[in-house]
């Protein structure tokens, strides 16, 4: 029996794999990567490396056995048709007689273009009769995290959002949710609301960048159409701006509070505070 990560040199399939060697021995763990080089690290500790791409069915051809475990990770491909992309995987899986394919979704509660190709993926996943886990992540703190040069250099955050709030948490928090429904018993057929703890908003996000950075940082509401193009003025192309504004609309409609207790319960302590999320970033 092996534990199946795809998407393993991915932001959160290496999270995946790194909390799994602390938990369970290299060689029951599968790495499936487009780009061996990427994995080398992995290699080198033991973890079993496979070469498939979620565009080549054929490559997913004999890559699981009987009884394993598989993590999907969602592609982030958005522009070739991520919903056959993971049926290619949940058909492969099926194949084999795994005993679990986990899929990383989005929120139940959200109705924003981003969630299409997961629901998409959900109902195939649900139609193939494999035992599956629907780890339906929320939003994460590195989506604004990993983004503040911008926002520092203009003293501003901008978002469609209004007075919407988020509940995010830590690449490293879902990576833990998945570890334990990979590693623990009785997570078949279960569907897991998963976000952070406490909600913030993008005024409180404002508010505590000027706390921390001791500049004054203020929250500039806008339009989706404005936030458009402004994404598409930094260089975003038009379609994957429209599905980040769109996001923002369901925000402000409360779609990314998640209030189910899930991400907390399932890694057996409290998710990490988006303040030290951060902190950790600005010391970079």
């Amino acid at each position: 029996m092996s534990i199946v990560v795809t998407g393993a040199t991915g932001h959160l399939g290496r999270h995946v794999v790194e909390q799994l060697l602390e938990k369970v021995p290299a060689g029951q763990i599968t790495a499936v990567v487009r780009n061996a080089e990427k994995a080398a690290d992995f290699a080198d500790r033991g973890v079993k490396i496979a070469l498939a791409d979620y565009n080549d069915p054929a490559s997913y051809d004999g890559l699981f056995s009987a009884g394993d475990k598989v993590l999907l990770i969602s592609g982030n491909e958005f522009d070739k048709g991520r919903v056959q992309q993971h049926k290619v995987v949940i058909d492969a899986a099926k194949a084999a007689g795994v005993a679990l394919l986990a899929y990383t979704s989005a929120p139940g509660t959200l109705t924003a273009a981003l969630a299409d190709d997961h629901r998409g993926t959900e109902e195939i996943l649900l139609d193939s009769g494999v035992p599956y886990a629907l780890l339906r992540n929320g939003w994460y703190h590195e989506n604004y995290t990993e983004n503040l040069a911008p926002v520092l250099e203009h003293n501003a955050v901008v978002a469609a959002a209004g007075e919407g709030k988020v509940s995010s948490a830590s690449r490293a928090d879902y990576a833990a949710a998945a570890v334990a429904v990979l590693t623990g018993e009785g997570h078949e057929n279960k569907t897991y609301e998963l976000g952070g703890d406490t909600p913030w908003s993008f005024a409180e996000y404002a508010a505590e960048l000027s706390r921390q950075t001791g500049k004054e940082i203020a929250y500039n509401a806008v339009s989706p159409e404005v936030l458009v193009g402004i994404l598409t003025g930094a260089g975003l192309p038009e379609p994957f701006a429209a599905i980040l504004a769109g996001v923002d609309v369901s925000i402000e409609k409360g779609e990314l509070v998640v209030s189910s207790g899930d991400l907390s319960r399932l890694t057996g302590r409290p998710t990490t505070p988006f303040t030290e999320a951060i902190a950790a970033a600005l010391k970079g």
